[in-house]
């Protein structure tokens, strides 16, 4: 007993390590069979490895009943035993015939007496069985293999089995009336305690006092002078650097402009003294290699866009052809039309601004409007209040008179209903009448139809007897043919099927050798277009950076005369505010007796105020946080540069 019973604990202690969701069966069976070779006997070993490597292939059947136990009848029961029971219902299913009764009821009675018995007669039950086991086992197997293999011998069993449980409730029941009489009786005795000692106070420790340390330096959070000097330096240079750049877009072309028609003939004489007299033509623009080309098209808006860059150098190499020629200064005509843009900038901005306030104006007098169409729908629901008055009452009077008219015509009525039973009668009697004469009439149709149809078979019959009649006279199969014959019918070109398969033949093969030259010549052209458009690619790159810088100066020449320039104030801007203001003090006016609540867009600037202190609060945080991170970090480089020395 005792040796079944060991080798149960060890499969039921292998099986609590087993994980389904991450441990594959194969490979937890190897790995429990190497470390099981040396503390088990071989016997003891093959034993344990076949009970765990059955409960391991029958792991979902054993799930399933051990599961349904803990709902209903082990509810009381540890989860730390549902290996135990997993083991019972593999050994009572499964290896019950092969170890038989005798082993069995040894290896019951070496575990647990009251676990396993209500185990067993739970899983031993007949209507359990024969009802949701078998019915759970057959969605897993087939029927038939689980009502042969595994619940006819548990049936066989049962008997059996239920002898054993109540023998083994019945010695449980008795040795516990046993350990009960055995019982003794606790007799209290009390307690021998000694007095504790007082305890004694300890010594306080003298406070140590510290040496005063030295202050920190002050140059350990400041910086170098050496770093302070690079810093100027750098930032020198990057102005001088920016100041050059600036220059060198501005005065890219001054070799190619003409003097200014109103320079004096002296400083003239002085040029033409310090200078040569003739201009030298400026060199065609060069273009250069970049590393990479961050263009993304396709091969109809690459040629496009370069034709239009190819347009644009054009043109502006004409110009410069045009200005060393001596052709005429436009600054004067630049200056004009900066003046007039500016004008008409003013202009624009004062007519949106006249918009603003239109629209503003346009807010309060709907403001107004809204205020009157209160008044005015208050009067109308005093006036709406009195009229459904008196349409209640009206209505009241017309209910009286219906209920009147209702009741005369209730007697009308009954009186109609006596009339109309009488007329009821005759007309059955006369639908009675009508029926009888139409089934006769469609007796004798069918009786015609019925002889038709007969005639009309035995006239296919007579139609089908002389087919098959046809069909049985022989006939002559099977026709001699010769490809190599020219059928002679007299048309020119003829020719046999086996010369017709030649020319085939060699037709083919040139169309062959024709498409192979073709798919060259096309693979050619498309290599010598990819390199046009790679050429195309970089000169569109580089034109792309020239006009980005251009596009740079001039936002910045831009938004310089958006700051400088304001908006002049116009008249009829100080007309429509005088007007707003006025409407605003007729609204309050008018509000200040219906209690009105104010409108939406005093809210809504209420609540923008707020959120840009809100924000500007939020802005002022974060510099204060990047102060102190920078101080932080310039305290910390001396530290380091000490460290390091």
């Amino acid at each position: 007993m005792a040796y079944y019973g060991k080798c149960i604990d060890v499969v039921i202690e292998q099986l609590d390590k087993f994980k389904p969701e991450k441990d594959s069966p194969d490979q937890f069976l190897e790995a429990a069979s190497s470390s099981l070779q040396q503390a088990l006997s071989p016997l003891k070993q093959a034993f344990v490895m076949e009970v765990l490597s059955g409960c391991l292939e029958y792991w979902r059947l054993l799930t399933i009943v051990v599961d349904a136990f803990y709902v209903r009848d082990g509810r009381l029961c540890l989860w730390a035993d549902y290996s135990l029971f997993q083991v019972l219902c593999y050994l009572a299913t499964f290896q019950l015939d092969e170890l038989g009764f005798q082993l069995f009821c040894s290896i019951i009675k070496s575990q647990p007496t009251r676990k396993t018995c209500k185990f067993l007669r739970f899983f031993f039950n007949p209507l359990n069985l024969c009802s949701w086991i078998k019915d759970e086992w057959s969605l897993v197997y087939e029927t038939a293999h689980v009502k042969e293999n595994w619940i006819n011998p548990l049936m066989r069993w049962q008997p059996e089995i239920q002898e054993l449980v109540d023998q083994l409730e019945g010695v449980s029941a008795s040795q516990t009336a046993i350990f009960k009489t055995k019982a003794k009786v606790t007799e209290p005795k009390e307690f021998n305690l000694t007095t504790p000692r007082p305890r004694a106070i300890p010594v306080p420790e003298p406070v140590p006092t510290m040496a005063k340390p030295r202050q920190v330096p002050r140059s350990t959070y400041q910086e170098p002078k050496e770093q302070q000097q690079l810093e100027i330096i750098k930032r020198h240079n990057r102005l001088k650097a920016e100041e050059l750049l600036l220059r060198a877009n501005v005065e890219e072309l001054r070799c190619a402009m003409p003097r200014a028609h109103r320079v004096a003939p002296e400083q003239d004489s002085k040029k033409k003294l310090g200078c040569p007299t003739h201009i030298q033509k400026s060199p065609k623009l060069t273009f250069y290699r970049p590393d990479n080309i961050p263009i993304k098209l396709n091969t109809a808006a690459i040629l496009r866009e370069g034709a239009l860059y190819q347009k644009q150098v054009e043109k502006e190499l004409q110009r410069v052809d045009k200005l060393v020629d001596g052709a005429g200064d436009f600054s004067e005509f630049l200056e004009w039309q900066r003046k007039m843009q500016a004008k008409d900038q003013e202009e624009q901005l004062a007519a949106g601004e006249c918009r603003r306030l239109q629209g503003k104006l346009s807010h309060e007098e709907a403001i107004l409007a809204r205020q009157t169409l209160i008044q005015e729908n208050k009067q109308k629901a005093d006036q709406k209040k009195e009229e459904t008055a008196e349409l209640m009452l009206q209505c009241a009077e017309r209910r009286l008179r219906e209920a009147k008219s209702m009741k005369e015509l209730v007697e009308q009525v009954t009186e109609a209903q006596k009339n109309v039973k009488v007329a009821q009668m005759k007309l059955v009697k006369g639908r009675r009448q009508i029926v009888q004469e139409v089934m006769e009439e469609s007796r004798e149709m069918l009786q015609r139809s019925a002889e038709a149809a007969r005639e009309e078979q035995r006239r296919r019959c007579e139609l089908i007897s002389q087919l098959h009649a046809l069909e049985t006279q022989p006939t002559r199969k099977g026709k001699l043919v010769d490809l190599t014959q020219i059928p002679g019918y007299g048309v020119e070109g003829e020719m046999s099927v086996v010369e017709l398969r030649e020319r085939l033949a060699l037709l083919r093969e040139a169309q062959r050798r024709e498409e192979e030259e073709k798919r060259d010549q096309i693979i050619q052209d498309k290599r010598a277009k990819s390199q046009e458009l790679l050429n195309t690619l970089e000169q569109i790159s580089l034109c792309r950076k020239a006009m980005g810088k251009t596009a740079a100066m001039r936002w910045e020449q831009k938004k310089a005369q958006a700051v400088t320039g304001a908006p002049s104030q116009d008249e009829r801007v100080l007309e429509l505010q005088r007007r707003i203001e006025e409407r605003v003090a007729e609204r309050r006016r008018q509000a200040a007796p219906l209690h009105l609540p104010a409108p939406r867009t005093e809210r809504r600037q209420s609540r923008a105020l707020l959120e840009a202190q809100h924000w500007l609060e939020l802005e002022r945080s974060r510099e204060r946080r990047l102060r102190t991170l920078q101080r932080g970090d310039s305290a910390i480089a001396p530290a380091r540069h000490l460290e390091a020395t």
